[in-house]
């Protein structure tokens, strides 16, 4: 009979349970939408339909988007009026930009209101991040990030209901990144241990319901 933790496999060898993920701020490797969708990266049921849309959706990354990821920040939320000089004269005291693209549509010509900026070094596209995200070009209030959509396996666009970020009013807010990072698990203790409750909203979900209880005994 195996001792303490460990499971036995079919040939009776003992094996340890798998290891816990260990917990971080950032989506660092894999785009989960169901992860991203929770405050604390501890969501298994999507909250909104656009995460539905983004776990059954399928995205192919552009490849022939050239440099190197590492160094390229991502620009959104830019007015129309908004052209490359103007982005790459905001964005130059930051480092040395390699190369820029202020992404159109592919029939009108229009911006679509995001860009691409690459510097020469990963330090430079910090930088311009720390210093450029919720600045205002042209009268607009910019998001700056870094970019994801050829680092992370699984990446889903905003369009299809993923990316990161967003406005709390949408109420469709994406965490795992630096502007938008998880919240350090919830450890709530009873007499007995831990509850193991440790998603901000399944806590939320059971205080309500605690709250209905007691309410309902009153009457």
């Amino acid at each position: 009979m195996a001792s303490g933790d460990g499971q036995r496999d079919e040939k009776g060898d003992t094996t340890d349970p798998a290891p816990a993920r260990r917990w971080s701020k950032y989506v660092t490797d894999v785009y989960d939408p169901i992860r991203v969708g929770s405050i604390d990266g501890t969501d298994e049921v999507a909250h909104d339909r656009a995460l539905l849309r983004a776990l059954n959706s399928h995205y192919k990354p552009n490849r022939k988007v050239q440099g190197n990821p590492l160094h390229t920040v991502f620009v959104g939320r830019l007015a129309h009026s908004v052209t490359e000089e103007k982005l790459t004269s905001s964005f130059s005291p930051f480092g040395t930009i390699v190369r820029s693209r202020l992404v159109t549509d592919i029939v009108t010509g229009m911006p679509r209101g995001y860009a691409f900026i690459e510097y020469t070094s990963r330090e430079e596209a910090l930088r311009a991040i720390d210093r450029m995200h919720g600045c205002s070009i042209e009268g607009k209030e910019i998001l700056v990030d870094e970019e994801w959509e050829r680092r992370l396996e699984g990446w889903k666009p905003r369009r299809l209901g993923g990316g990161f970020g967003g406005r709390k009013k949408s109420q469709q807010l994406r965490f795992g990144c630096k502007i938008q990072p998880f919240r350090r698990p919830l450890a709530v203790e009873t007499g007995v241990g831990a509850t193991g409750v440790s998603s901000v909203s399944e806590w939320n979900r059971r205080v309500r319901q605690r709250k209905e209880l007691v309410e309902g005994r009153k009457y």
